[in-house]
């Protein structure tokens, strides 16, 4: 099922449904206590539909859920297709990883009613919906019997309308990193209703680390750089610098193509191999790169890592990733590769990736960011981001060969 399509039955559907939902909780409200939090819950219920770089984001929220309920099996509820970055991660016990197929309408309707029936059975003390103003995840959190319900609340803000019945919400917070968002979700658990109606929020400081790791041993990642060498001898004699130039499920993201070639072609003239990275889907964008470039150092390397797992040893074998927003960005925060990410449509105060191995690069115009929860992640700028066309090359280039060099300056002889 389409991105669209799934928006329109959000919108109209989802809002019938929270509307009989809210009615519905409303009456019986009266004739039962506030839910709260036991002090010793059993299962607890995470619903992380989003990216898969959300899942990196939402690291430090999984860390402080174990750290005040160690004794709590956490579930996690995603997309199916998201699921291979939260097996890595080990975000969970496998058998509490649960998955949505939206493949298709009906695909999705029967897992719903599967998901619920056996969050049901389960007997769920709180879930945790992390989804900005999506509906059905709203729904989901009820669905599931659980409770105590934390989520995002839209409060008096029109046509975002999911419903009265998440009884532990927080107002979402435009201004706030997600990843401080996110655990005020967890906050929100032993809160006695919703905040900062009731309670005002705990202080929180942007997390310094994602509080996620993959475990790789010498042998492994050796291994796998033997490989890279000798399916690409230059890199036995060169630096390798990754290059993400790819806009995903949403092109607006991405920083003109020809501003990737001229910031490859210094990178190859410095003396560095540049490999270009993607799904299958970019390969043919890899190839235009690579004649832009015109040069043997300039790799293709699109669909040449086969897992995530594998995406991350080849950034264990790089120095350096110039990346468009996206997955790839949050990912290699997993490693000790440094990384130089491109925001415009959306900003990197509040999805920007966690730790200190990243440079954010802005150009500030008055119209970034235009991709928000409110406008369901529709720009309208029409494919013309000038936002990201405006981040001229050269400074970029500049920035990436001023880190190359300290860092070959400071390796040991």
């Amino acid at each position: 099922m389409n991105l669209q399509t799934q928006r329109f039955i959000d919108r109209w559907a989802g809002q019938l449904l929270c509307g009989a939902v809210s009615a519905w909780v409303g009456l019986t409200r009266s004739f039962g206590a506030p839910a709260r939090m036991p002090a010793a819950p059993k299962n607890i219920l995470v619903i992380l539909l989003s990216e898969m770089g959300s899942i990196v984001l939402a690291g430090p929220m999984f860390a402080e859920l174990r750290r005040k309920y160690p004794h709590a099996a956490i579930h996690v509820l995603q997309l199916k297709k998201n699921q291979e970055v939260s097996k890595l991660l080990q975000l969970t016990a496998v058998d509490c990883m649960h998955s949505l197929d939206d493949s298709s309408g009906g695909a999705l309707i029967a897992d719903i009613l599967r998901v619920s029936l056996k969050m049901r059975r389960l007997g769920l003390e709180a879930v945790i919906d992390c989804e900005l103003f999506s509906r059905v995840s709203a729904l989901l959190s009820f669905s599931t019997g659980a409770p105590v319900r934390a989520g995002f609340t839209a409060h008096t803000q029109e046509g975002l309308y999911r419903g009265s019945f998440i009884n532990h919400s927080i107002p979402y917070n435009p201004y706030q990193h997600i990843s401080k968002q996110f655990l005020s979700l967890v906050d929100a658990l032993n809160a006695p209703d919703s905040m900062p109606r009731n309670r005002a929020a705990a202080t929180r400081s942007l997390p310094a680390e994602t509080g996620l790791s993959v475990k790789y041993n010498d042998t492994e990642l050796g291994h796998y750089r033997g490989k890279l060498e000798s399916d690409h001898p230059v890199t036995r004699e060169r630096r390798l610098v990754l290059m993400y130039a790819g806009g995903g499920i949403l092109p607006e993201r991405a920083w003109p193509a020809t501003h990737y070639a001229r910031v490859a072609r210094g990178l190859v003239n410095a003396g560095c191999a540049v490999g270009l990275i993607g799904l299958k889907d970019d390969a043919q964008l890899a190839k235009d790169l690579q004649a832009q470039v015109g040069s043997d150092a300039c790799l293709d390397l699109t669909g040449y890592t086969k897992s995530i797992r594998e995406l991350l040893m080849l950034f264990h074998a790089s120095e350096l990733l110039i990346t468009n927003d996206g997955g790839p960005g949050h990912f290699a925060t997993l490693t000790p590769i440094q990384t130089m990410v491109f925001f415009g449509p959306e900003t990197g105060k509040l999805y920007g990736p966690l730790g200190t191995r990243n440079i954010v690069l802005e150009s500030g115009i008055a119209c970034s960011p235009c991709l928000t929860a409110y406008n369901h992640r529709l720009t309208f700028c029409d494919g013309d981001n000038q936002c990201l066309k405006r981040i001229a090359p050269d400074p970029v280039l500049e920035q990436a060969l001023t880190f190359l060099t300290r860092t070959s300056e400071s390796a040991p002889a």
